[in-house]
């Protein structure tokens, strides 16, 4: 059992950390030598599983980066698999967060206690004529009205997918699932191919910034 920062006693945590920020050398020295990072979404998401009680349960949003990232994201997220059940991945568009940022981020759904066997993912969609979501045209809480339908009756469809665990360790313990359902890119209409674009270029500037925090650690 964790306990490398505090007392596992807590029953539930829901949270959206900073993302995209570095914390300073004395904040990672205080996690175990394999963990250690500087990422502030990495740091908050080890925080979470150590505090959880066996049991507990945590939401928490994430950038796509972590998602695909190694190195030490990989031991991370192998925490992670083996220390919780990682049951459900909600996956946003990007646009969430704008203006603040593009990029693409995730809701992880997870219960401390027992290792994950299978993860559930469900891709929200955007509404009907929107190209990508925008300060004057944010995401809405009843627009999750089908995730919540999904949640407790689970099957495969358009915008859900399960992902077995073998799966997940022989692809080196990447969770950037995509989903197997979309439609094929050469019928998509102009405007989603224009967004998917753009979702691509968010991913590309999360991977360069991950690259910069690796660079940045292994140079001290």
């Amino acid at each position: 059992m964790l306990s490398f920062i505090g007392p596992s006693c807590v029953d539930y945590i829901f949270t959206n950390p900073p993302f995209g920020g570095l914390e300073g050398p004395a904040i990672s020295a205080a996690f175990p030598t394999g963990l250690r990072t500087r990422d502030s979404a990495n740091l908050f998401l080890l925080r979470v599983i150590d505090w959880l009680r066996p049991g507990g349960q945590a939401a928490i949003i994430l950038p796509d980066g972590l998602l695909f990232s190694e190195g030490v994201n990989t031991r991370i997220k192998q925490l992670l698999l083996r220390s919780c059940d990682l049951h459900t991945i909600i996956r946003l568009p990007a646009g969430v967060f704008a203006p603040y940022t593009a990029i693409a981020t995730n809701l992880l759904f997870f219960t401390k206690g027992t290792p994950t066997p299978a993860i559930w993912c469900y891709e929200h969609p955007l509404p009907a004529g929107y190209v990508q979501y925008a300060k004057k045209r944010p995401i809405r809480l009843e627009e999750f009205a089908p995730e919540k339908a999904w949640w407790n009756h689970r099957t495969e469809g358009p915008h859900a997918w399960c992902v077995p665990i073998d799966a997940v360790v022989a692809n080196g313990y990447n969770l950037d699932f995509k989903n197997p359902h979309r439609v094929s890119a050469l019928t998509e209409d102009p405007a989603a191919l224009l967004a998917r674009y753009r979702e691509l270029e968010a991913e590309i500037d999360q991977l360069r910034g991950a690259l910069a925090v690796e660079l940045d650690e292994i140079l001290g």
